[in-house]
């Protein structure tokens, strides 16, 4: 892989090579077209450690995906590829293991949680730079329920309105995600390895909770906000579940029919808490 980083920047192909741009960056990737035939990848003895790796990476993918749906209506809040970048996390979390074979190794959330902890969703404008008031937080998790405590906000001192919008307003989320094990599966009659969230479909259940708007020219008391799970049907043990608290602030305007609408990008979020 190549980066260019001279001014001629384009995507497409040529010359048997592929230029494309990614999510977050102003660099333009340059790949050659080709490689082994997939056939070849999923079978030849030579690829054996590859395809164990890309086994350690699909379990790392459904971690990353547990995230995502983890934070709920945080998490498109991010402003560049957290997706990406969570993947990279459980793939070095994987890693960590030192007692199980390559392709088996587990991917132990519950024993690096704070690897998460104040996770920035944004690189432009973080959410500490942009509401600046400290939320106090707490998470119940036998209730499966999480407060977060707003202190008073004067939005014209507090919170930083780049795009000088008349309108915000919070957002709080709280999710569950769980380990990632490799297990024995039938599929097609045969046993295969997979890699499967403790919490199977589960993995990844959220609730939010949004505010109404505020003027961004106003003082708005001390406020709580609170959101709860509903634990039907989760059999985990909650002191083995990873609870991810997100916050975040999101500017709106007037549009169609006197609605206040959001505004795209003019927003920003993070990881509060991890338990």
């Amino acid at each position: 892989m190549s980066i260019i980083k001279g001014p001629f920047k384009f995507t497409g192909s040529m010359a048997g090579y592929s230029y494309y741009t990614v999510s977050g960056s102003d660099k333009v990737i340059v790949r050659f077209k080709g490689g082994p035939k997939p056939e070849k990848m999923k079978t030849h003895k030579r690829f054996a450690n590859v395809r164990l790796h890309q086994q350690e990476f699909a379990g790392a993918t459904k971690f990353s995906q547990g995230i995502k749906f983890g934070l709920g209506e945080t998490y498109r809040l991010h402003d560049f590829n957290v997706f990406a970048k969570w993947c990279g996390m459980g793939k070095t979390i994987i890693g960590l293991d030192t007692e199980n074979a390559l392709g088996e190794r587990p991917l132990m959330l519950s024993s690096y949680r704070n690897e998460l902890e104040n996770y920035s969703l944004n690189q432009a404008y973080p959410f500490n730079s942009v509401l600046r008031v400290t939320p106090q937080f707490e998470i119940n998790k036998e209730a499966f329920q999480a407060t977060v405590k707003i202190p008073v906000i004067n939005s014209k001192m507090d919170v930083l309105n780049v795009q000088k919008l008349p309108y915000f307003r919070l957002i709080v989320s709280l999710g569950i995600v769980s380990d990632v094990i490799c297990k024995t599966i039938i599929d097609r009659n045969r046993e295969v390895r997979e890699y499967i969230p403790d919490l199977g479909t589960k993995n990844g259940y959220s609730q939010s909770y949004t505010t109404d708007w505020f003027s961004t020219d106003d003082l708005i008391n001390e406020q709580t906000l609170a959101v709860k799970l509903d634990r039907t049907d989760i059999e985990v043990n909650p002191a083995d579940l990873t609870f991810l608290l997100g916050v975040g602030i999101e500017f709106g305007q007037v549009g169609v029919g006197s609605k206040t609408f959001p505004v795209k990008r003019a927003c920003c979020g993070k990881i509060l808490a991890v338990r």
